[in-house]
């Protein structure tokens, strides 16, 4: 049955009504079995409900066949490189396939227990690892609030927000290496932060640990060096959204950036949500993107101009509490400059992505207090407090867990991102 018919698709899979998961969705990522006698290798998945469908061995068994996968090693890989660099036809052949399959009407794989066994793999019994190989990663400031919020902060009311934010997106190169998928832990950052007085700079642990609430965008095929990609083909090289805490050392971050931009502060870790949602399953999410005022130059001036509807949630848990309490709530629709948008500025001067770069939103805060996302906003750089459950922060404690999440709401589905997690560890002695 095809997405867009009248009958709602379903599985025949279970799928608690709550979940993120649903046939509606499947996202992709890419996981280890736990607990095998020996080693395997990892393998490319998408969720469905509570399982992990292991599309190597829906491969083996033959069941892609059609012209771009049936003979195509892409899901026999350690990661979906690949099949990123496969580009839209691919992908919308591979979720029309995997949404046949798992149908509650087609027997192919619902009446067959051998190989329903082997394709499907509780998600209790699975190990997620970070789906790509991120070759590069660039890191925008592309919501206005946030924008608007910091400039307010350190430069004062005069001019919150420079000019030339609102005729390009803002954007730095970040550290590749240190993305990390969501469950590993952050060692808290040392640097220097601000000299005191006369004193000579600080050195030693972040005093100003951070959380920033992001998404990051998934290249798909990329571009030769120097040809850059047109805005209006800018959708056809971005494969999906994960979600992203782009973890901050803001003390030290506010010291190095006199004059360049971020570094030490921001290097330390980036951790993302295992399951990459593709911009197929959020198309029936898209919104109007807001007014941009001055218009854009020609090069970013779409004809589609879009956003997406995606509620986004920040939890923290302390370690003396034994739940976490929700600290900020936004939306991606709140995003002034677009994915779209980011993108073909990115490659306007010739730069070359490759499949499976990473490129990121900034700070995803909204208009509204509760919409902050990240705690130099929330605290408004440690001069007041907010509540966490029973206790205070002004910035992260070593033993706080942050938990992001974000799920869009459809009629009678979801189609979420699950969580995206990490739990600070004291500095290093």
């Amino acid at each position: 049955m095809a997405e867009g018919s009248r009958s709602p698709l379903r599985s025949f899979v279970e799928v608690a009504p709550g979940s993120h998961f649903p046939i509606q969705n499947l996202p992709f990522g890419v996981f280890r079995r736990r607990g095998s006698p020996e080693p395997e290798p990892p393998r490319p998945a998408v969720a469905i409900g509570d399982f992990a469908l292991d599309l190597a061995a829906v491969s083996d068994a033959g069941l892609f066949h059609g012209p771009l996968l049936s003979a195509s090693p892409c899901f026999r890989q350690e990661t979906l490189n690949m099949f990123l660099g496969m580009g839209r036809p691919a992908w919308k052949e591979a979720r029309a396939t995997l949404q046949k399959i798992l149908s509650a009407d087609e027997p192919v794989l619902r009446d067959n227990e051998a190989l329903k066994k082997k394709c499907l793999v509780p998600m209790s019994d699975t190990e997620m690892l970070l789906p790509i190989t991120v070759g590069d990663y660039t890191d925008f400031f592309c919501s206005v609030h946030h924008a608007r919020n910091c400039g307010f902060i350190f430069r004062g009311p005069q001019t919150p927000v420079n000019p030339n934010w609102f005729q390009l997106p803002i954007g730095y190169h970040g550290r590749a290496s240190s993305v990390i998928v969501s469950g590993t832990d952050i060692i808290r950052p040392k640097g220097q932060g601000h000299p005191t007085g006369d004193s000579r700079p600080y050195f030693g642990p972040s005093k100003k640990l951070d959380f920033e609430l992001e998404m990051a965008a998934i290249v798909g095929p990329g571009n030769e060096l120097g040809k850059p990609i047109d805005i209006n083909d800018a959708e056809e090289h971005i494969f999906g959204l994960m979600i992203m805490n782009d973890w901050s050392a803001r003390d030290i971050q506010a010291w190095e950036t006199i004059p360049l931009g971020p570094f030490l502060g921001k290097s330390f870790s980036t951790s993302v949500s295992p399951w990459i949602v593709t911009m197929d399953a959020l198309k029936p999410f898209t919104c109007e993107a807001p007014k941009q005022e001055p218009e854009p130059l020609p090069y970013l001036a779409e004809k589609n101009h879009v956003n997406y509807d995606i509620p986004l949630e920040v939890w923290i848990k302390p370690k003396e509490q034994s739940e976490p309490s929700m600290v900020a709530k936004s939306n991606f629709k709140h995003l002034y400059w677009t994915l779209t948008q980011q993108l073909a500025h990115h490659t306007v001067n010739g730069c070359n992505l490759r499949p499976g770069d990473m490129f990121a939103t900034g700070t995803l805060s909204g208009p509204e207090t509760e919409s902050l996302g990240c705690l130099l906003e929330l605290t408004w750089n440690g001069q007041k407090e907010i509540s966490v459950g029973n206790s205070i922060r002004k910035f992260l404690e070593d033993g706080d867990e942050v938990i992001l999440t974000a799920c869009c709401k459809g009629e009678g589905y979801n189609v979420g991102f699950g969580t995206c997690t990490g739990k600070v560890l004291p500095a290093l002695p």
